[in-house]
């Protein structure tokens, strides 16, 4: 035999009630999903292949790989880090599309095969996570440069004659003084050329991977500047960084938290911070208890059970078992000429009530009236119905 759900009451919600209380939220949050998905759409479709040379997209590089094709350069493009350090050479171009999505591990191992290696070596829009192992003494400066269109002011062959180019971005400091420091932004270079210890071969840093666009190869003088900056040597590797290279798995030991870059920490506390402001803004404020008529008149049935429900819910049967016996010793007081004030202490109600009923002693009513709360609501329900029936007798007598 199956046992029949519980009828419901006059408390519970119907399911307009649901609807209506959730309808805001639910169309906030449809309406949170369908922007975010046709963001990524957006997104996913203009980024296609970014910095690819085999890729013909606006943000691709195909158009720079043709140019250096017909000049007799070579491009080859590698998506490993073994693939990459075997093709260091004096005689190559190594260009890292996105240095800052490499490992420490593979920083460490990548600047090993370069360093020496007397070729060039092409870093685009490196910031602070690459900047240490791949190019020591130079160091990314907090604020970028919004202005994308810059004049070269140095004395680099390859910046003098390409002229205005579009490398603004990061902005960079170092502290060789031997670096070619070219297009300033409010002082600060967007591109260095940083000459090899051993003389042979030299590592570029450029601020921003814009010259290398297809969508913008034919403005100001990037084009010019990006074939002499990458056609200086007749190979040219371009680096992909991918996660299928298993040298990507090794994280050095770093937990998930040291992963995350700092400003998402940062931001994240400051959203905690916000949402406690918001909550101590919109708390309730308990103030005094001001009476109110109620606009509609409550059957005492359904107060009865409203608070019951709440008690059960809560498994809160001290509570309810205290309210029933203040209640109890409230009636009570009145009925064996207790004065109200004295209906709550034992020494002044027991006395009075055993001289009523001729002969029941204290020692069985104290644990009634003023005794501990119930272990289960089997005791719950026993204790209300021995209330119950002392005050039956209390005003028989």
């Amino acid at each position: 035999m199956t046992e029949a759900a519980p009828a419901s009451t006059s408390a519970s919600p119907t399911a307009r009630q649901v609807w209506t209380r959730a309808r805001g939220i639910t169309l906030g949050v449809v309406i949170l999903l369908a922007a975010a998905v046709a963001i990524a759409a957006i997104r996913s479709g203009a980024e296609h292949g970014r910095l690819d040379p085999r890729s013909a997209d606006p943000y691709g590089s195909r158009a720079t790989a043709e140019l250096l094709g017909d000049q007799g350069v070579s491009t080859r493009v590698v998506t490993t880090l073994d693939e990459a350090r075997a093709a260091a050479g004096p005689d190559t171009t190594l260009l890292v599309a996105a240095p800052d999505l490499l490992t420490d591990g593979q920083q460490s191992g990548l600047h090993r095969a370069t360093a020496n290696s007397g070729g060039r070596t092409i870093l685009i829009a490196a910031g602070a996570p690459s900047l240490g192992t791949l190019a020591p003494g130079v160091t990314a400066d907090p604020a970028i440069s919004f202005d994308s269109a810059l004049s070269p002011d140095c004395d680099l062959p390859a910046a003098r004659r390409a002229g205005t180019a579009d490398t603004g971005g990061i902005r960079y400091t170092t502290t060789d003084l031997g670096a070619d420091s070219c297009y300033r932004s409010d002082g600060l270079p967007t591109l260095l050329r940083l000459p090899a210890p051993s003389g042979k071969g030299d590592t570029v840093v450029v601020g921003a991977p814009d010259i290398l666009y297809n969508n913008r190869l034919d403005k100001q003088g990037n084009a010019s500047l990006t074939l002499q900056l990458l056609g200086s040597r007749p190979h040219l590797v371009w680096y992909l960084p991918s996660l299928s290279d298993t040298s990507a798995t090794d994280a050095g030991g770093k937990s998930f938290l040291d992963l995350l870059p700092s400003g998402w920490l940062w931001g994240t506390l400051q959203l905690f911070i916000a949402a406690g402001l918001a909550a101590f803004w919109r708390a309730r404020r308990l103030g005094p208890l001001v009476p109110e008529r109620l606009p509609v008149a409550i059957r005492a049935s359904e107060t009865v059970e409203g608070r019951a429900r709440l008690y059960r819910k809560a498994n809160a049967r001290d509570r309810a078992a205290g309210a029933l016996r203040s209640a109890t010793r409230t009636r009570l007081a009145p009925l064996v000429g207790v004065s109200p004030a004295q209906a709550h202490a034992p020494e002044a109600l027991l006395p009075a009530l055993s001289a009523q009923l001729h002969g029941d002693g204290q020692s069985s009513l104290h644990p009634l009236l003023f005794g501990p709360p119930p272990r289960d609501d089997a005791a719950l329900v026993s204790l209300a119905d021995r209330l119950d029936a002392l005050e039956s007798e209390v005003r028989r007598s």
